[in-house]
């Protein structure tokens, strides 16, 4: 019988572990260049102290917005006497000037007044054409989605205001 030759195992490298990586940045980190010295750190603490009120100010100045003095109470913009919030604009169709607004209160006629008031809209005029589900209509109350023919460009969310 013949044996067979054990072979011999070689040893492997062992793996780089993320470990020690970390380890070797913790200790670079670590060693610092130069420490500063006491004469340093006063002269650093002497500019951070004159600095810091400067900045403080600024700070504050951008803070405080004007306004009336402390203790009065601001006075509410209150709407015009003369309207009525009666609905809002849901949508506009600008190919044939026709804004399609939902009332929330109140009625409005053909031949009435309203004010179109939003972000970049203001306008006043009379109501000439109204209609609620594509039939012509004299009068719409609350709770009613109508298209309205307008004379100028309206936008989502504008408030419209009847003109007593």
């Amino acid at each position: 019988m013949v044996k067979k030759k054990a072979k011999k195992k070689t040893p492997t490298k062992p793996r780089k572990t993320a470990v020690k990586k970390v380890a070797r940045k913790k200790a670079l980190k670590k060693a610092s260049p130069k420490k500063k010295t006491a004469k340093n750190k006063s002269a650093v603490s002497k500019v951070r102290k004159k600095a810091a009120p400067k900045i403080n100010l600024l700070k504050k100045s951008l803070l405080v917005k004007p306004g009336p003095p402390a203790g009065t109470v601001p006075s509410v913009e209150e709407p015009v006497s003369q309207e009525e919030a009666i609905g809002v604009i849901t949508h506009y169709y600008s190919h044939i000037g026709v804004a399609v607004a939902q009332l929330n209160k109140g009625s409005l006629k053909i031949g009435d007044t309203i004010h179109v008031k939003g972000h970049s809209t203001d306008f006043t005029q009379t109501v000439d054409s109204m209609e609620y589900e594509h039939q012509h209509i004299d009068q719409a109350g609350a709770g009613q989605i109508i298209g309205l023919k307008v004379n100028d460009h309206t936008r989502e969310h504008d408030i419209v205001y009847r003109v007593k």
